[in-house]
């Protein structure tokens, strides 16, 4: 990743210097402040009860689709009227 020089008002460096985590890079705290999304704040938010239960229901709804999938594949080549 490329990187730039920003010329910063040392009253707004303080500023972003002060909300900055530190497990934060300087980068990353400006991208959180100005709303930058990330993976990482995802984090920690399900339990892993939860989790598993999201893993659960995203397995069943992806075996749903491909037996769906399988059917029409079945249904249209069993098709002799073309």
């Amino acid at each position: 990743m490329s990187t730039r020089n920003v010329r910063l008002d040392e009253d707004v460096y303080e500023r972003i210097k002060s909300e900055k985590r530190p497990d934060e890079t300087f980068s990353e705290t400006v991208e959180r402040l100005i709303g930058g999304s990330s993976l990482l704040d995802l984090a920690g938010i399900l339990s892993d009860d939860e989790a598993d239960e999201f893993r659960r229901a995203i397995d069943e709804s992806h075996e749903a689709g491909t037996r769906e999938i399988d059917e029409l594949v079945d249904r249209f080549d069993g098709d002799d009227d073309t």
